[in-house]
Formats: structure tokens, C-alpha cells, sequence
């Protein structure tokens, strides 16, 4: 299945000296964008990079810009978000004796490395898995706390100070007390 946002580059037209681009998704893009992410909308979506071919592995360097619309959590009212990210992702091929698919460990080091198969990278799609990791997980409107302390939810700090042994304890002594 080819993704939503596919900018695929061959690794032939990469090399050493940095090559600079600019990719940004179209309207169809960043709809189908929207949907695969659960957001209201994707406004707008779009990256700067320099590509530097290392041998077999690619690091990509850049900014990703984007406008979305999230629905927020307690009202669903759609929730504006800018969100503005640098990112450094290495491109590599799967580890000897691995297709990929399989289960991989990597260290904190290692965490934006992206495994590609084949004689192209998906500079497209690197950029779309950003702009996920970089979505607000719990948007908010700006009547959300009331809704929610409508709702019956309680702040943390309200559910810590309720099971708390001794504001238990201090119930009791009031009831006793009357």
C-alpha cells in the first residue's frame, strides 16, 4: 500500500554533499492524512530537508511545519494546532538476517531511524510520522475543564487529595465530631 504522503527518492540521486528539498502535501494528500491520523483537518503540511547519503543509510535533517484541526478530548469543539518540528531521521536497511517486519531494538540513540527496503527511501512518509509523533495527544478546547468537572471527572490533584489515608481519617473525625 503506497501512503498518503509518498515522496519517494532513489538512493542513486543521493550522496554525500547534501541535497536540499522541499515536499509539502497536496489538498488529497492531507485529507487522507486526516483521516489515517483521526483529526478534524490538515491544513497544511509541509518540510525543508537536507539529504546526506552515508554508504547504505540516508540521514535527513529539517523542519517540518504543519497546520491540523483535533477534536478535543472532553467537548469534541475543533482544536487549532501549529505545529512547528525539527527532525533528524536515519534512513537504513533492515539489519542483516532481518526483513523488516520483524521486531527490532534499538537504543534511545537510535529512536528516529526508519528501516527501508529496497533502492529507495520515503522521505513523504517520514515526514506524515512526525507530524504524528508531534500531535498534541490530549487537545483540549477552551471550555474543556468545565465540561469535564461537569462530567464528574476530577483534576489529579483532587483524586491524589481523596485517596489519601489521612483525608480519609479526617472525614471520620469530622463526622465524629458533629
Amino acid at each position: 500500500m503506497t501512503p498518503e504522503f509518498s515522496r519517494p527518492l532513489r538512493l542513486d540521486t543521493l550522496a554525500a554533499e547534501p541535497r536540499s528539498l522541499s515536499i509539502e502535501a497536496d489538498e488529497a494528500e492531507r485529507a487522507a492524512l486526516a483521516q489515517r491520523f483521526g483529526l478534524v483537518s490538515v491544513d497544511s503540511l509541509a518540510a525543508e530537508a537536507a539529504l546526506v547519503r552515508h554508504g547504505d543509510a540516508v540521514t535527513a535533517t529539517g523542519r517540518l511545519e504543519a497546520r491540523v484541526t483535533q477534536s478535543c478530548v472532553a467537548t469534541a469543539e475543533p482544536v487549532p494546532q501549529a505545529v512547528s518540528s525539527a527532525f533528524r531521521i536515519e534512513f537504513r536497511p533492515p539489519p542483516q538476517g532481518q526483513s523488516g517486519e520483524e521486531e527490532v531494538e534499538l537504543s534511545e540513540s537510535e529512536l528516529d531511524v526508519v528501516f527501508y527496503d529496497g533502492a529507495a527511501i520515503d522521505l513523504g512518509e517520514a515526514v506524515a510520522e512526525t507530524l504524528s509523533l508531534n500531535l498534541d495527544p490530549y487537545p483540549r478546547a477552551p471550555g474543556a475543564d468545565a465540561a469535564l468537572r461537569e462530567a464528574g471527572v476530577r483534576t489529579e490533584e483532587e483524586a491524589k487529595a481523596e485517596s489519601n489515608p489521612f483525608a480519609a481519617l479526617a472525614g471520620l473525625r469530622d463526622k465524629l465530631e458533629k
